[in-house]
């Protein structure tokens, strides 16, 4: 079931995460990703996205995920980073052969986890269920604030005599400013994938879009609403259920980033688990 090569490619692609960070990663994941599309749209084979874009070189759970978790390692317990959370800042600048072994040692776990859930047939996308897996994992084994969070009020309440309540929703304003883009790019989004019937169109599109992030812009994470809105759409070939699921995604994806998000040390993937959450409820029952 499991290859050598591929082992060991998954290893340097975990490493390449690592030492470019896991935004960076994920953001070449993107851009490649559009090619591979490009390919496919010309009538080529689908090798760049199946062995590429979601292979051992920038595959989610491997390159993403192997920098998540050398990010959690090198914070937490080699005192290198400022924040285990940090997925935006390239660890090249430890200059710590520990931290991107660290990298490529998860690069390989998620080469194997995503290997076991597709051999049994898992109907979910079972990348996004890797690399919240591999988040996971990297906050029991590098973390110390538990799988939800260490909510404490110090900084925010000085001396207070009770903590406020820890929200887990966005206010009503924010919900409603979630759900209005989340409609808008599942109106486009599916009517595009419906037309081509490449379901991670959207997907690419919104992982190329994160650089915004990167560069310092408020720029929101979307490759959740997009691909979801991608899944529903083919499932269906109905738009409005592709933009119904993703208002769900945009929505469910905000709850999931408080729970696992907020006053923690390592970082979680939000989109990822909301994406295997939501991927599950369209292959069971689409």
């Amino acid at each position: 079931m499991f290859s050598m090569e591929l082992i060991l490619a998954a290893f340097g692609g975990g490493i390449l995460g690592a030492l470019i960070g896991a935004l960076p990663a994920f953001i070449f994941t993107g851009f490649v990703g559009l090619i591979g599309v490009a390919v496919i749209a010309s009538g080529g084979p689908a090798t760049i996205l199946g062995d590429v874009v979601f292979g051992t070189l920038l595959g989610p759970h491997i390159a993403f995920a192997g920098g998540v978790a050398a990010a959690a390692y090198a914070a937490n317990k080699k005192n290198l980073l400022a924040s285990g959370g940090d997925i935006l800042t390239p660890l090249k600048k430890t200059n710590d052969a520990g931290v991107i072994l660290v990298g490529g040692i998860f690069g390989i776990l998620g080469y194997v986890i995503n290997s076991l859930y597709a051999s049994i047939a898992l109907p979910t996308d079972t990348v996004a269920l890797t690399v919240f897996t591999s988040g996971v994992l990297a906050r029991f084994i590098f973390g110390q604030t538990g799988l939800f969070g260490k909510y404490s009020a110090q900084g925010e309440v000085a001396a207070a005599t009770e903590l406020p309540k820890r929200s887990f929703v966005p206010d009503a304003k924010s919900l409603t400013f979630v759900a209005l883009y989340s409609l808008g790019l599942g109106l486009v989004v599916s009517y595009l994938v419906d037309l081509t019937q490449i379901n991670v169109l959207g997907f690419c599109i919104s992982a190329a879009l994160l650089i915004f992030a990167q560069m310092g812009f408020d720029m929101p994470a979307t490759h959740h609403i997009t691909l979801v809105a991608g899944y529903a759409a083919i499932a269906t070939g109905n738009i409005f259920i592709g933009a119904a699921f993703a208002v769900i995604s945009g929505i469910l994806c905000e709850i999931v980033a408080r729970t696992f998000n907020s006053y923690c040390d390592t970082h979680i993937d939000p989109p990822a688990t909301t994406i295997f959450i939501l991927s599950f409820i369209i292959f069971i029952f689409m």
